[in-house]
């Protein structure tokens, strides 16, 4: 499949299938101006900020939920006697969020966004409940995972709804405004939830779900009520979906227990490897040869969706690794406390709906994202690198090197998710922004776990002696450091920058390879 191929679905209006003809023809890139009409123009600016207000609660709900249960996991642990099932309440969640992301949106495009976000958050919601009122660490655990079911849905559905009711050249303010409020919730997750820990109880992280997702769902449902859905029937790849949530699984758990500590070459880490490899490639087989595929494979193989996807999976690898780990090593190196050390990440956190601000309104008037994508993919592995060689005991140094991270992902993200919308079929843009949404979970989970094993390995190296209690805002994926030099530990918190400079640096080849193309539409 090319970016030029826009089959017009079924359901369509005249002006959609006069302007899906057209382009069948013309490249996107160079599509005439009189031949672009956006069905996105049914919609009023009005009636825009009202979706916009309830997607942001959806996806303040799915990104805060991530992490912010990552503070409260020793009083959990201390509460319910489970000290050894502890990582599984954050893991539980990643796992079964990214799992179903790409599944939502097959499910988006050929049902219709509006029923399935409701869906989502109907799940959430039971979910959070069960979350506060479980009686012991497995059934927390079920409830997380349930939790996830429905926190997929929230992010991605909620990023292709934004496509479906504001016109693409102005697309990129909005998706930067989603991406921000995901990014924000996702790193002021642990001091939320410290708060709530401190102040209240654990089980308020997940009280305070239901007010959030009671006006999300009011909300979204009035504003979406004209939101167009296919309207045809099509089969479910029932068979597809069940490869796919089996393998991915496979394959996050041993990832997970590896950023636990767990020996690499565990038998049981190499036997769900396997699993992983044959199930996922019996997925790829059959996916390939399905009607109906949950994961098309040929949009795939566009050689800018697979670059925007593979950038977004290796900023959010950075992103979730260094909300998690930075804290960690202000509390090891600098000697501050925890919630200082979940203060100073607020420059991060910051930094990135600026960022993200700054690339919609650039797109808006240029009509461009290869600019932002290099731009952006340039400074943060300088940032990583910084940041490695500056003490943490320099707080206003780490902080400056923060901001430039924490700009550069902002001016990234809707730059790339953009760049993916533009390029493919409206018929398939929900499993296409699924699958930019699959990318970053897939990213920030592999990132916390494989650097964190890093961590913990070269901290041995270091001869540096394990326990596994858990001090209050640390790292549920980290055992702590009991007898170790300040400089032996910064030592490995240097190199381990370093290597994530390196993988940052990824990102930035990937985004030399993203063509140029210009958005479709006129500036406004």
């Amino acid at each position: 499949m090319t970016g030029i191929d826009r089959p017009v679905n079924a359901s369509s209006t005249p002006a959609e299938a006069a302007s899906a003809e057209a382009m069948s023809t013309v490249p996107v890139a160079n599509a005439p101006r009189a031949a672009w009409v956006d069905p996105s123009t049914r919609f009023t600016h009005a009636e825009r900020r009202n979706i916009i207000l309830g997607l942001m609660l959806a996806i303040l709900l799915g990104g805060l939920d991530q992490t912010i249960v990552a503070v409260a996991l020793p009083r959990m642990a201390q509460d319910f006697d489970g000290f050894s099932l502890i990582a599984w309440v954050v893991s539980g969640y990643l796992i079964a969020s990214t799992v179903v992301t790409p599944i939502y949106g097959k499910l988006g495009d050929l049902f219709g966004r509006r029923q399935l976000l409701s869906i989502a958050i109907v799940v959430f919601l039971a979910a959070s409940v069960a979350c506060a009122l479980a009686q012991s660490m497995p059934q927390l655990i079920l409830a997380r995972v349930l939790q996830g079911l429905g926190g997929g849905g929230l992010i991605s559905i909620s990023q292709t709804i934004i496509a479906d009711v504001v016109p693409l050249r102005e697309r990129g303010r909005y998706q930067g405004y989603i991406s921000a409020v995901f990014a924000v919730a996702s790193v002021a997750g642990p001091v939320v939830g410290g708060l709530f820990t401190h102040y209240l109880t654990w089980r308020w992280i997940f009280w305070i779900n239901l007010p959030l997702g009671a006006a999300a769902f009011l909300v979204s449902r009035r504003a979406l009520v004209h939101l167009p859905i296919a309207g045809i029937r099509r089969r479910i790849d029932y068979v597809g979906a069940l490869l796919l949530v089996v393998g991915l699984t496979a394959l996050l758990i041993p990832i997970t227990r590896i950023g636990q500590g767990v020996a690499w070459n565990d038998a049981t880490n190499a036997g769900l490897f396997a699993i992983a490899v044959v199930i996922l490639g019996l997925c790829l087989f059959h996916e390939t040869r399905t009607p109906e595929p949950i994961i098309p494979i040929d949009l795939f193989r566009m050689p800018l969706v697979a670059a925007c996807c593979g950038i977004l999976f290796l900023c959010f690898f950075q992103l979730v690794s260094l909300a998690s780990l930075s804290p960690l090593r202000f509390q090891m190196v600098a000697g501050v406390t925890a919630d200082s050390a979940a203060w100073r990440l607020l420059p991060l956190t910051f930094m990135i709906p600026l960022g993200a601000f700054v690339s919609g309104r650039v797109m808006l008037k240029t009509g461009r994202t290869r600019p932002q994508q290099l731009i952006g993919t340039a400074l943060v592995p300088i940032g990583l690198l910084g940041l490695a060689f500056v003490s943490p005991v320099h707080a206003l140094a780490t902080g400056l090197l923060m901001t430039m991270v924490g700009l550069s992902i902002g001016i990234v993200m809707p730059s790339s998710l953009v760049a993916v919308q533009n390029a493919v079929p409206r018929t398939q843009l929900g499993v296409a922004t699924a699958g930019t949404a699959f990318s970053r979970s897939l990213g920030g989970a592999i990132g916390v776990a494989l650097l964190s094993a890093i961590l913990l390995e070269s901290m041995h190296g270091n001869g540096d002696t394990l326990h596994p209690a858990v001090a209050n805002d640390l790292s549920p994926h980290l055992a702590v450091v009991a007898s170790a030099a300040a400089a032996d530990v910064d030592a490995a918190f240097r190199r381990l920058f370093v290597i994530a400079a390196a993988i940052a640096s990824l990102a930035f080849l990937l985004a030399l390879s993203v063509p140029d193309n210009r958005l479709d539409g006129p500036a406004s």
